[in-house]
């Protein structure tokens, strides 16, 4: 079996205003994902998630020329040699590169996707692992930056769905973050675990102010306080206070998360699958991480293939961690991309994967025809 073709399908779709979400990156205006198509000689088809980037386009391109040049011809079941033959021509002769990364990531999606097929075995199964409840976190473009009661109000609400965990977005300023998070944990009481994310927005000092009510709050984790590459700020914030922080959405395969990891700063590991290099480099990072006994907990993207995805490769993981679910409150990529959403949450706040073969949904291409890239940027 070859693979004959590779194409990358950027997708987009607008947020009106009333739907739009503030947080430390700016205000929400659109959403963008780049889906991965590939094709066998033998007819099979596989489908993957790259994530954007904020610049659909230009990911598109790249898996359009350089990697499809790359790997057409190769052997779609050998990931490790796919994975191999782009870091070797691509990340060590041109440097490691983000939009190579998300775009070896959608296409290693895609390679898993046509080894189920081949097999007729669900993900988790290929993997290795079983099918197993993971706890969730209500998460995703969520929970911004609204008046205290107001995002009180958005927590109780998706407490009552059955989240036993939610993530809150800081980056505020200390005195509104910490305003924000005293009042929805006064609202949930302290059975729900409050996570919040700064998306790179803080400064030492900040981290310097909101610690001592972050660690009275009982928050679980901090996540990305600085940008990925400020390591100096990060082993420095660790000593703050015994909140513990959270990074790797933005750490790009193995070669960036062994740094992150042998620092010892960073408690709570969150590699995206759509970012990071797929599953193939996903279940690498899992193991450096499990040897250290320290959980996984992936970010997810923006589509239904990676968020069933991510579910699968918690459970094929013995360090799993919390799985985000994307409680956004409009994302057609995540509820009409495919037949069926793609997570339910039980009863005790879990997700399981589905059984079906590979990640278990079936892609609407007709919803994907309609719904193309739209230039300009995500968030403003």
């Amino acid at each position: 079996m070859r693979i004959v073709d590779i194409k990358a399908v950027p997708i987009s779709f607008p947020v009106p205003e009333n739907k739009s979400v503030r947080l430390g990156i700016g205000r929400s205006v659109k959403r963008d994902a780049v889906l991965v198509h590939v094709t066998t000689d033998d007819g099979l088809t596989g489908w993957g998630e790259a994530h954007h980037g904020r610049c659909p386009g230009a990911v598109a391109r790249l898996i359009d020329t350089t990697l499809r040049e790359l790997v057409v011809g190769m052997d779609p079941l050998d990931t490790v040699g796919v994975t191999a033959r782009v870091l070797k021509m691509q990340f060590a002769s041109h440097g490691m590169g983000a939009a190579a990364a998300l775009a070896l990531s959608g296409l290693d999606l895609a390679l898993w996707d046509i080894r189920s097929q081949v097999t007729q075995w669900p993900l988790y199964r290929l993997l290795g692992g079983s099918n197993k409840p993971i706890k969730a976190y209500a998460g995703g473009i969520s929970l911004g930056w609204q008046p205290p009661d107001q995002l009180a109000d958005e927590a109780r609400a998706l407490v009552d769905l059955g989240y036993r965990a939610v993530k809150l977005r800081v980056g505020d300023g200390p005195v509104r973050d910490t305003a924000r998070v005293t009042a929805v944990r006064k609202a949930l009481g302290d059975d729900v675990d409050i996570l919040v994310d700064a998306n790179t927005g803080y400064s030492l000092d900040d981290v310097r102010r909101v610690m001592p009510v972050f660690e009275a709050m009982g928050v679980g984790w901090l996540e990305e306080p600085f940008p990925a590459h400020d390591h100096d700020a990060y082993a420095r914030a660790a000593q703050m206070g015994r909140v513990p922080l959270a990074a790797g959405e933005n750490h790009y395969t193995r070669y960036e998360f062994g740094p992150l990891l042998q620092a010892g700063h960073v408690t709570f590991i969150q590699p995206d699958l759509s970012k990071t290099g797929g599953v193939t480099e996903g279940m690498r990072i899992a193991a450096m991480a499990a040897a250290l006994k320290l959980t996984i907990n992936p970010h997810t993207s923006a589509t239904a293939i990676n968020m069933a995805t991510s579910i699968h490769y918690l459970c094929a993981l013995d360090n799993p961690g919390y799985f985000e679910a994307d409680v956004t409150s409009l994302n057609p990529f995540r509820d009409e991309l495919a037949e069926r959403l793609p997570y339910e949450l039980d009863a005790e706040g879990c997700v399981r994967p589905y059984d079906g073969v590979g990640i278990g949904l079936t892609i609407d291409t007709d919803f994907i025809a309609a719904h193309p890239l739209i230039e300009g940027p995500c968030y403003v």
